[in-house]
């Protein structure tokens, strides 16, 4: 179970930088196709693009998950917490108004929650 949480954990932390990594990419100006052949098979633009779809689908799946759990604490903690990192462990339990005991409890179990949903 252990395991499992990190996991998710470095998942969600992963997300924000997929978001930032998805914006920057639409910044660019639109990919042309240009008419030459290469020597190569690959096609540079082309390769962007699907890296840009692959982005923006995972983005999707964590989306998805995200909004699918309910309980505002759980989304506080997932979201706040977690992906923004807006607050310390400190913060959210204050804002929470719960113990460090407390906190660490409703983490793991939003962690657990966020990934009953993703899977």
């Amino acid at each position: 179970m252990r395991q499992d949480v990190k996991k998710i954990r470095n998942l969600l932390k992963q997300y924000a930088k997929l978001k930032r990594d998805l914006t920057a990419f639409n910044r660019v100006s639109s990919p042309s196709f240009d008419g030459v052949s290469s020597h190569s098979s690959r096609n540079g633009t082309e390769s962007r693009m699907i890296n840009h779809v692959d982005l923006a689908y995972q983005l999707k799946e964590v989306e998805d998950a995200l909004n699918a759990i309910d309980d505002p604490q759980y989304q506080f903690i997932l979201h706040d917490y977690i992906i923004e990192k807006r607050f310390s462990r400190n913060g959210a339990c204050k804002q929470l108004s719960v113990s460090i005991s407390k906190f660490n409890y409703l983490k793991n179990k939003a962690l657990e929650t966020f990934k009953l949903e993703y899977l």
